[in-house]
């Protein structure tokens, strides 16, 4: 059968939340068409389009559509909070809905459109057994056996937790990658360095598992948030300052919340070439 899509090209759309960049593609109705060699070449900033994560939109029989996300290493991550909040955007608009549903890895999760205008999703409780994280071994999951007594947190993606005096003077680069690919951690980890500011605000900086430094993450703000509050650092809602803006956690009972801005940057179209390439 000869590839369609490949002739005629793909739509995309670039969009942010709090400097976390995505592709985002539209997958419904003309299955899924995203490959992992497909994903890594577009998540090069220089010969593709370049993003954080791609967030592949799909048709699903169970909610108002599906969400698979690509790191720009062309693995998959298990949740994007950011940019579900985005893809969340954009579908409501189209529906004309302020909530919706939808199914990731993660399982059912569903986003809102409050009062001010602001999406938010939740992200689902918190994983907190070592085998659902995923840790490697039965360990006390809010003090790891590793350096700077992290925690760690699952939230769809596993999180490594540093909680530091001053998360400005942290070598991220340097310790990021260490990190993600410790033994502790089998399907590696996000890191996250984070300082409590007040009761209520925390600074935190992240490197992204399969992405590397990242101006925000959802999830991993979801995994801060959590953390604090078992530590006994916080209460159950925080606003968290990240390199690319400021999001808003509110641990509630029925799971983690997530809020920040969103922005739809531009729209823009693969060419059949280079689609041809990937195929």
């Amino acid at each position: 059968m000869m590839d369609t899509r490949a002739q005629t090209g793909l739509p995309f759309m670039k969009m942010h939340g709090a400097g976390n960049d995505f592709v985002v593609i539209d997958s419904r109705g003309r299955g899924a068409v995203m490959t992992a060699a497909l994903a890594q070449a577009l998540g090069d900033r220089n010969r593709g389009v370049g993003f954080d994560q791609l967030a592949e939109i799909t048709d699903s029989d169970q909610a108002d559509f599906g969400l698979v996300f690509w790191n720009s290493d062309g693995s998959q991550a298990g949740a994007c909070g950011n940019a579900t909040r985005c893809v969340a955007d954009h579908v409501m608009r189209g529906l004309g809905a302020d909530r919706v549903s939808l199914v990731t890895a993660r399982g059912g999760l569903r986003a809102e459109r409050a009062a001010d205008g602001r999406i938010w999703v939740n992200m689902g409780p918190p994983q907190l057994n070592w085998t659902a994280i995923p840790l490697a071994r039965e360990v006390d999951h809010l003090h790891l056996p590793l350096p700077g007594d992290p925690v760690a947190v699952g939230m769809g993606n596993p999180h490594c937790v540093h909680f530091v005096p001053d998360a400005e003077a942290v070598d991220l680069a340097t310790l990021g990658p260490r990190i993600e690919h410790d033994p502790l951690f089998p399907q590696r980890t996000n890191v996250e360095f984070a300082s409590l500011i007040s009761p209520g605000r925390i600074r935190m900086r992240v490197w992204e598992r399969g992405t590397g430094i990242t101006l925000a993450c959802g999830s991993g703000a979801c995994a801060v948030a959590v953390a604090a509050h078992l530590r006994g650092m916080t209460g159950r809602r925080v606003a968290l300052t990240v390199d690319g803006g400021e999001l808003e956690v509110d641990w509630r009972a029925d799971g983690v919340w997530l809020t920040g801005p969103v922005a739809r940057v531009f729209d823009g179209m693969l060419s059949p070439d280079y689609l041809a390439a990937y195929r």
